[in-house]
């Protein structure tokens, strides 16, 4: 409990001191990690802007998501049309497509600051954890200048969460949701139509129960990972045939369930 307090006295104290008069603009998807940061600018009493990009990446579920929370912090939201779908670099999914989509959300939040002439500086939910892992957008984060205030507090994951739950934050314990772009392996080009196929079949998923889920794409076919625990559902009548048919009519000829369930960045890396 002494290092949530610590935690949390130096995340305001932070922000305080690096935002100052400025107007925190904070690029918000709904994660809890940048949930916390819009709740800690609002509880450091600083003016602030949460930034929600928009795009057909983004699931309906958790933009309507991101809204409520936003609300229920007492921040204003803003969406931004970011269009990087539009890419070339984007589409063509080689590797470093965080990259591009991050750089065109951080260069669309500095021309709606500058359009609406706020001083503000701009913040990420980045934190310690995150350091570990192949992530192309932190590379675009630096040259767009964003502060990440959880990273230079010393936050881990397990202190994003501890401290959420401390300021009751609904989605304290809520699961990693990276947008529906992770869905495509590596080389597979991403278009808004695909990202729509998958979107249908995961709004099928959660409104069904059977989830957290991924449905991943491979062309003809859609390849679920569903908890294992909520597998025996899937595959129970009438639901199994519904789920086939969901799966229709999003346009794949083949359902598959992956019998290792939900794996983070399955499509990234090859399996032994």
């Amino acid at each position: 409990m002494d290092d949530v307090f610590a935690h949390e006295s130096s995340l305001l104290d932070l922000l305080r001191t690096r935002v100052g008069s400025r107007r925190a603009l904070v690029c918000f998807s709904g994660g809890v990690d940048s949930t916390l940061v819009l709740a800690a600018c609002v509880r450091a009493g600083l003016k602030t802007l949460a930034l929600l990009a928009v795009s057909p990446s983004l699931p309906q579920a958790e933009r309507a998501e991101a809204h409520a929370l936003a609300g229920q912090i007492g921040s204003e939201l803003l969406e931004l049309p970011t269009r990087e779908t539009d890419l070339p670099a984007y589409r063509a999914n080689a590797g470093d497509r965080c990259y591009h989509c991050k750089s065109t959300l951080y260069g669309a939040s500095e021309a709606e600051a500058c359009k609406q002439n706020l001083l503000g500086l701009l913040l990420n939910g980045t934190q310690l954890d995150d350091l570990g892992d192949v992530r192309p957008g932190l590379r675009a984060a630096s040259e767009h200048d964003v502060f990440s205030p959880l990273l230079e507090a010393g936050f881990h994951k397990e202190d994003v969460r501890a401290l959420a739950r401390r300021w009751g934050l609904a989605n304290a314990d809520k699961a990693a949701a990276p947008c529906l772009a992770s869905r495509f392996p590596v080389g597979t080009e991403v278009t808004p139509e695909r990202l729509n196929q998958v979107e249908q079949v995961e709004a099928f998923l959660r409104d069904h129960g059977l989830w957290p889920a991924r449905a991943r794409w491979h062309d003809s076919v859609v390849r679920l990972e569903i908890e294992r625990e909520l597998m025996h559902r899937a595959l129970e009548e009438p639901l199994r045939t519904e789920l086939e048919r969901a799966c229709w009519r999003a346009g794949f000829r083949f359902v598959a369930v992956d019998l290792a369930g939900i794996q983070s960045g399955s499509l990234a890396t090859a399996r032994n």
